[in-house]
């Protein structure tokens, strides 16, 4: 859905949370941007100027409002009329890849030019890569100071600063105030010395309730828990391992806590998170491309908010993708936490339902895996040898389409294996596993093109809706439904 000024204007006015990340308002009176649901009283049309992105509004010479803090929206939508190109380069930029090296860095991995990127990101974003970047480190360590009880030199570096002298320079030159200023301004102080907590927003609806379900389904014992309104698991990064509590913490917003050893990789964590639990799709948007299809209409009626599950882990939904060929949902998932009791490491804390990490690829590289038919074994330990090597990776320069051409390379891993793995590790919007039994029997012949490029979005619908068993219009008698709910991802 293009954003004209129109609609930019209606969204303003009525403060709709739906269009929060979606753009960025200007005020020129005031020098400061906002986003479409400040409460600050609504300006005057004639003052107001509309930004693609938090970056352009900056780039303009507008600081952040104090009040409606820009630094908590929603990610930048890659949906929202972006080439391919730029929107892998956001979420490489999202991961810390211009910390260290610049645009020409970036652009290489893209496979493009640097001016060429350039050009894209003004276009689009109005903005630099630079300008982009720079303005996500500020708002990321604003979100710090203002969430967290974290000490400021650890915000700085956590944040991407090579220094505090430039750290307090840049914050001073944004909020016209110093970062120290800012944090005695907050209004709620957290608890020092505990686990670091944060709020993730996302754009409503979110259908909590069946991403929990889904996850719940897959979770992998020792690794993962979930119960009623709660998601937990352990965690490694390039610092340390630890564990992680995710909850709904209502006014469109999921409580993160992190307990991990180190800062520097709360933010890094923090965006993971977010591609797990999709927290950066327009609901509204792909709502309005997927019901004028005859069969997805009531599906998406049901389920307003249904989100694509993404991974913590590449690696680790690829093993459990494998272990799930053939077999029931619930079969895997054993399969998936002998594997972690065999070959994961114990965790040195204490918390139910938490007993390992998921084994290092390099691990299951080697391991001689039992429990299961010999080609499936081998096949992990395929998988383990390309991810160990570097053949397969999961970052966002990938290609989805030579991601799937190197998967179905390897020995055990066929179309359906590859289209999962894309559409949680890669956050794929239009991964289809078209060979899914489910899929096969919900569709029959029934053409799927008109779906792109949200299928993703449309296979976790027919997933819902035979699981539902509520909804009319899927092509499977009650006993064929069961049966595809019971016999694989």
């Amino acid at each position: 859905m293009e954003l004209s000024h129109t609609i930019c204007r209606s969204a303003r006015l009525a403060r709709d949370p739906r269009f929060d990340g979606k753009f960025f308002i200007g005020v020129r009176t005031t020098g400061i941007y906002c986003r479409p649901i400040c409460p600050a009283p609504s300006p005057k049309e004639q003052n107001v100027r509309y930004y693609p992105s938090a970056a352009a509004a900056a780039e303009a010479g507008l600081r952040p409002c104090l009040r409606c803090r820009p630094e908590c929206s929603p990610g930048t939508p890659a949906w929202l009329g972006s080439p391919v190109t730029v929107s892998r380069a956001l979420r490489l930029i999202s991961e810390g890849a211009m910390e260290d090296d610049g645009v020409d860095a970036l652009a290489e991995r893209l496979g493009i030019g640097a001016r060429h990127l350039r050009r894209l990101f003004l276009e689009h974003l109005g903005a630099t890569p630079v300008a982009v970047a720079q303005t996500r480190r500020l708002l990321a360590a604003k979100k710090l100071i203002d969430e967290t009880a974290l000490p400021l030199t650890e915000i700085a570096i956590a944040s991407g600063f090579g220094s505090i002298r430039r750290f307090n320079a840049a914050f001073r030159a944004t909020w016209d105030r110093s970062p120290r200023e800012l944090r005695r301004a907050r209004s709620t102080i957290p608890a020092k010395g505990g686990p670091c907590a944060l709020e993730l927003r996302y754009r409503p609806p979110f259908d909590w309730a069946a991403l929990l379900g889904f996850l719940s389904g897959r979770a992998i014992g020792g690794v993962e828990y979930v119960e009623s309104d709660l998601y937990r698991r352990t965690i490694v990064t390039a610092r340390g391992s630890g564990w992680l509590e995710v909850r709904q913490a209502g006014n469109n917003a999921l409580s993160l806590t992190v307990h991990c050893p180190d800062a520097g990789d709360l933010l890094t964590i923090a965006t993971r998170v977010r591609r797990l639990f999709d927290l950066d799709a327009d609901p509204q948007t792909i709502a309005t491309h997927l019901r004028h299809d005859p069969l997805l209409a009531p599906l998406v009626k049901a389920r307003p908010g249904l989100r694509v599950p993404g991974a913590w882990d590449g690696f680790e939904i690829g093993v459990r993708a494998i272990l799930g060929q053939q077999v029931s949902v619930a079969g895997a998932s054993t399969l998936a936490g002998r594997l972690v009791a065999t070959y994961g490491r114990p965790v040195a804390f204490e918390v139910e339902g938490l007993t390992h990490t998921f084994p290092a690829p390099a691990t299951l590289a080697k391991a001689d895996i039992t429990g299961m038919p010999m080609a499936r074994a081998e096949a992990i330990r395929q998988f383990a040898r390309a991810v160990a090597s570097g053949e397969v990776t999961f970052d966002a320069a990938v290609d989805s389409e030579a991601f799937h051409e190197k998967l179905c390379a390897l020995s055990g891993i066929g179309p359906w294996t590859a289209q999962y793995i894309a559409m949680r590790a890669l956050s794929d919007p239009d991964a289809f596993p078209a060979s899914d039994l489910v899929l096969r029997r919900a569709c029959g012949d029934y053409e799927t093109e008109s779906w792109r490029p949200w299928r993703a979005y449309a296979a976790m619908h027919i997933w819902q809706g035979v699981k539902d068993e509520k909804v009319d219009g899927l092509h499977m008698d009650g006993k064929s439904r069961r049966k595809a709910v019971a016999g694989g991802e």
